[in-house]
């Protein structure tokens, strides 16, 4: 009888934890055909089609005042190595972090981790790609009261390890700090972000590294079946000693008539810089790590890895959305003008750059497997040619079918006796 008795005192001198283990899957795969996309379509040219995947298994541990994330990923383009290669060792972490609560108020993410904010504009995730966007990051978390939320981000970059300092390669920042606040009152909530982005450059064969600062407010007013936003950010400081002075402002009035349907106004400026500018200043406001896939049309002509340090970006826009059941389209008409300027030959030309028609539908097939697809159509101009190169007349347009399959494969909440 002793082991019994020794038992029950154990139950009662014991305190139980629980442990959650999660693992998920994100498997998705896109066909694409390119035919004028993110560029227009040069006269000799024809359309890319091929076929992209992401393999993503994601594993999430909680235990009392500690998370842990991994999640490994493969990449690939269909067809990228040979159906019998010994080689294929794309594989990387999207996110590699550790989180700890110290108290109700306080905690800590540090590690490889996505950073997204507000609406994604400034920094983003970028989904839509399948590699997606992570840094690798501090992050300190203050929670003042359940309405208010303050985050202190830094980031400090290096090739690898080394006795001593070499020049940093990758062609993104060496050093990044940010604060973000993000309010709820009422109806409305608020967000101020102030981002230092420290990029690296040459003199001499020297590095050195200039910063440059982002800062501004963005907020969200609902009531009823009111939706509005708007943001506006200022950049300043240097960029290979060449000062900063850009700025963006934004705003959307959405208003869903009934359950099933919204429609909405947007307008985004964009600061640029005139042609005929031959100062060093830079006036071309940067987006910098935001998800710009979401935004000025989805075939991708501006701020995708292209159109920095130009005539900037003036986007009015109109939003369309249908939703019922399992069924869901969008249908969003962006009309393009030049922020700055546009010059050939000495002759002011127009800044009207084009018009696009977007539509984009989704089904979701089961609960973990959805099936989306789009097509796009860019209307452009003489202007767009200057700045783009191409032929306007190509029939620059762009499609995407994609299937999503997203399941839990592994689920766990079990106690833990100390």
């Amino acid at each position: 009888m002793k082991p019994v008795y020794f038992t029950i005192a154990g139950l009662f001198s014991s305190v139980i934890f629980s442990q959650q283990f999660n693992i998920n899957a994100d498997l998705r795969v896109r066909l694409e055909n390119r035919n004028g996309y993110s560029t227009l379509k040069p006269v000799n040219e024809k359309a890319a089609t091929f076929t992209t995947q992401r393999t993503r298994i994601s594993f999430d541990y909680s235990y009392n005042n500690i998370k842990l994330v991994a999640s490994p990923q493969n990449v690939r383009t269909w067809g990228d190595v040979l159906t019998n290669s010994k080689n294929d060792t794309g594989i990387n972490f999207h996110e590699a972090y550790g989180e700890v609560k110290l108290n109700d108020k306080l905690s800590f993410k540090i590690g490889r981790q996505e950073i997204a904010y507000d609406d994604h504009r400034i920094l983003g995730s970028i989904d839509w790609t399948m590699q997606a966007k992570s840094h690798d990051a501090f992050l300190f978390k203050i929670i003042p009261s359940s309405k208010q939320i303050i985050h202190l981000g830094l980031a400090y970059n290096a090739n690898k390890e080394t006795n001593f300092k070499e020049i940093y390669l990758p062609s993104q920042y060496k050093s990044l700090q940010y604060a973000w606040y993000n309010g709820t009152f009422k109806n409305l909530n608020l967000s101020l972000l102030i981002l230092n982005n420290g990029m690296p450059y040459l003199i001499n064969g020297e590095e050195k590294i200039d910063y440059s600062q982002t800062f501004g407010p963005r907020f969200v007013f609902k009531k009823g079946n009111w939706n509005i936003d708007g943001a506006t950010y200022l950049q300043t400081g240097k960029i290979n000693t060449n000062r900063v002075m850009a700025n963006y402002f934004t705003t959307n009035i959405n208003y869903k008539f009934v359950p099933s349907f919204l429609a909405g106004l947007g307008f985004e400026y964009i600061s640029g810089k005139d042609q005929d500018d031959t100062s060093s200043d830079i006036k071309s406001f940067n987006p910098l790590y935001g998800t710009n896939h979401k935004f000025n049309g989805y075939m991708d002509y501006f701020y995708v890895g292209n159109h920095i340090n130009t005539v900037g970006l003036t986007d009015f826009y109109l939003n369309l959305q249908y939703e019922k059941d399992k069924f869901s389209a969008r249908l969003s008409p962006h009309y393009f003008l030049s922020s700055a300027n546009i010059y050939q030959l000495g002759e002011k030309k127009d800044n009207y750059l084009g018009t696009e028609i977007d539509f984009t539908a989704s089904y979701k097939l089961f609960e973990n497997i959805t099936l989306d697809g789009g097509f796009s159509q860019m209307f452009a101009t003489t202007s767009m040619e200057i700045i783009k190169g191409g032929n306007k007349n190509n029939g620059n347009n762009w499609g995407f079918l994609s299937i999503k399959i997203n399941p839990n494969l592994f689920y766990s909440n079990f106690k833990i006796q100390n």
